[in-house]
């Protein structure tokens, strides 16, 4: 499996040519939601006093994503943001903030950001979550916040994500030890010892 990333900590990243040309920087990641897959970026310019850019960024011609910068082969990459903004999934994706519920009917907590798989995948694998206090017990002054596998048989209706009930058995604290149980997670789901 590749490295996972944060959606948050996409923000901001450069977009760069297999040449080394820096053409823009990461603003927003859409996802289509019901395949837990990225479909592209919206972009700004580079630069702290640049706005938005009227080109986006179609997750086919991603060459990878990586922690530092999103690689393209060439400036061609970047397209009309009407590719990647007007497309039906990204109006139905939205996840942030909506609740956690498993498929048995309960809530698990918030979501706070999309983890992603690197590389040229675009795989959303989980979430980082405001947990209930059913899941992870604690203080009740402070919001534990714990990542949880996406499994596949995700479900978004604006208002709530729907995860399978065995995926919180596989809660994280942190994004490496998360890692490793997404990997584990994956591997029951499929059957593998």
């Amino acid at each position: 499996m590749n490295e996972l990333l944060a959606a948050r900590s996409l923000t901001t990243l450069p977009v760069v040519t297999l040449g080394g040309d820096a053409l823009a920087q990461i603003k927003d990641t859409v996802f289509d939601a019901a395949a837990g897959r990225i479909t592209g970026f919206t972009l700004s310019g580079r630069g702290l006093l640049s706005g938005p850019l009227k080109q986006s960024l179609p997750w086919p011609a991603v060459h990878s994503l990586g922690r530092d910068a999103v690689m393209v082969r060439d400036a061609h990459a970047l397209q009309d943001t009407s590719v990647v903004v007007a497309r039906r999934e990204a109006q139905q994706g939205r996840v942030l903030h909506a609740k956690v519920l498993t498929d048995e009917g309960a809530e698990v907590g918030t979501v706070l950001d999309v983890v992603v798989e690197g590389g040229a995948s675009g795989r959303v694998v989980g979430f980082r979550i405001a947990a209930a206090k059913a899941l992870v017990s604690g203080s009740r002054r402070r919001r534990h916040r714990v990542y949880v596998p996406r499994g596949e048989t995700l479900a978004v209706s604006g208002r709530a994500l729907v995860i399978p009930a065995d995926a919180v058995r596989y809660v994280a604290d942190d994004l490496a030890e998360f890692t490793a149980r997404v990997g584990a997670f994956q591997d029951e789901r499929e059957g593998t010892p």
